[in-house]
């Protein structure tokens, strides 16, 4: 089972770049999207031979997030929770024995860097408390039903010194402030979810999912490791192989997919 999860920053512009061939190319399994950005009667035309699930939310333009599946989900439902989730950042479903999210979590911004900054990093704060409260009840869930649990996506953060190669210029940017860190880290358990990717790559810097556009920062891989696979144990310790799709990808977005092989 091939899973991939791409920050497109905005599915139509990602179409005129390549996804479409990409897609075709990779043919995974499952594809959540982030940042899809279109209404859904705008969609491209290059989603043949999958199931679309989509979460467009209220804010035209901005966020929404979609699951691709080449297998009929069995049931669909946005937002987590008691959040209605109008913005529309979380999309889940279920197949046969596993249960498939995708998130984009707010960026937010600097805290105290004006009242607009200070807004957005309170509105992530709050997001993220409340998340990290359903991640543990879905992950519990699964675990007693004996499924899979698997949430994939954007989560605007760098765990470690490992997920960011200008770490020391950074320690205020939202992203990689500590409180952002520890909280990434208190969702990671062996009762809850692991991270799937840094499981296999360990203490290797990277790989890197997000480069900004200006300079060279691509082509130096200067970038951030900001979109994850975090999946149930049993589901982590099936997994075979992981990388960042960087070469194949190019630059459909200034993300570049995340994939993983599990049994």
């Amino acid at each position: 089972m091939l899973v991939a999860s791409l920050n497109a920053n905005g599915i139509r512009a990602a179409t005129r770049r390549g996804f479409g061939d990409w897609l075709q190319a990779r043919s995974p399994d499952i594809l959540g999207i982030q940042e899809m950005r279109c209404p859904q009667d705008q969609l491209p035309d290059v989603f043949d031979g999958y199931r679309l699930s989509y979460h467009q939310g209220n804010l035209p333009g901005r966020n929404g997030v979609a699951l691709l599946t080449k297998a009929e989900p069995l049931a669909v439902r946005t937002g987590f929770g008691h959040s209605s989730d109008p913005e529309g950042r979380y999309l889940e479903l279920d197949l046969p024995g596993l249960r498939v999210g995708c998130l984009y979590l707010p960026k937010g911004d600097v805290l105290g860097f004006n009242d607009s900054g200070d807004a957005r990093y309170r509105h992530k704060m709050d997001f993220m408390e409340a998340f990290a409260a359903y991640l543990e009840a879905a992950a519990a869930q699964s675990l007693a039903a004996g499924t899979d649990f698997l949430v994939m996506g954007d989560f605007n953060i760098a765990h470690t010194r490992l997920d960011l190669k200008n770490w020391r210029g950074n320690q205020k940017a939202s992203g990689f402030l500590p409180e952002e860190r520890e909280w990434f880290s208190a969702i990671l358990a062996p009762g809850t979810v692991l991270d799937v990717v840094r499981g296999q790559h360990l203490e290797t810097p990277g790989p890197y999912t997000w480069w900004t556009w200006r300079g060279n920062a691509f082509e130096r891989d200067t970038g951030w490791r900001i979109d994850y696979q975090l999946a149930t144990p049993g589901l982590a310790g099936r997994a075979e192989r992981s990388w960042v799709d960087k070469d194949s990808a190019q630059r459909i977005s200034d993300h570049a997919p995340v994939l993983v092989e599990y049994r």
